[in-house]
């Protein structure tokens, strides 16, 4: 049996599930195979906040402009721990794209990530985009709202609109594998069989010598 070392990157605007989808991912057996016991295998994300000492603080994706070599750094750590650890899996729940998309949206700055796929495209990593229509953001907010410890961070809707345009353009432009996924009917399942069907279909479940 081969191997299994699927490398996934999720992204998309908050309210997309990337998260649930994530840990679907990191259990399925067609994705890290069957296991008889639970283990933890790599899921990690820039929505960390690892940058401040408070809740809902800074991290790679909203970092102020003077933390931003803190950041090209702490991307620059992840690309050479993916190298050096690259038979193996790694799903990421958000990542650069996220990164791009809010710096641009807050700062008008445009960081250049094309160093950083040119590292990850050998190494086998791919792309999903997780997408829903406008209409369907509504009652995602309610299923998130029963949740959330931070829930005035959904309410403005057409925040989350306008993210997913600019998102979708910043996707286009990547080099890596890309899957757009739309989650509008809110089915966390079948979004993990879809993705696990595309990468096993596309080779991206693998890796060569």
């Amino acid at each position: 049996m081969s191997k299994l070392v699927p490398k996934i990157i999720l992204e998309g605007t908050r309210l997309t599930f990337k998260t649930d989808i994530a840990f679907g991912l990191n259990e399925h057996p067609r994705i890290v195979g069957p296991r008889r016991y639970r283990y933890h295998s790599p899921l990690i994300s820039a929505e960390w906040c690892a940058f401040t000492n408070v809740p809902w603080g800074r991290g790679l994706i909203n970092f102020e402009p003077h933390e931003e070599a803190l950041a090209m750094e702490t991307y620059a750590a992840w690309a050479k721990l993916f190298e050096l650890q690259k038979y193996y899996s790694w799903i990421v729940d958000r990542f650069h794209l996220s990164t791009r998309m809010y710096q641009w949206m807050t700062y008008g700055r445009d960081y250049d990530f094309r160093w950083l796929e040119e590292r990850l495209l050998p190494l086998g990593f791919r792309l999903v985009l997780l997408t829903r229509s406008p209409d369907s953001f509504a009652a995602a907010r309610a299923e998130r709202l029963k949740v959330s410890g931070n829930p005035s961070q959904y309410d403005d809707l057409q925040l989350f609109i306008n993210e997913q345009e600019l998102i979708r353009k910043l996707a286009a432009e990547s080099i890596l594998p890309r899957l757009e996924l739309d989650i509008s009917d809110n089915d966390i399942p079948r979004a993990v069989e879809h993705i696990a069907d595309w990468m096993e279909s596309t080779g991206g479940l693998w890796m060569k010598d």
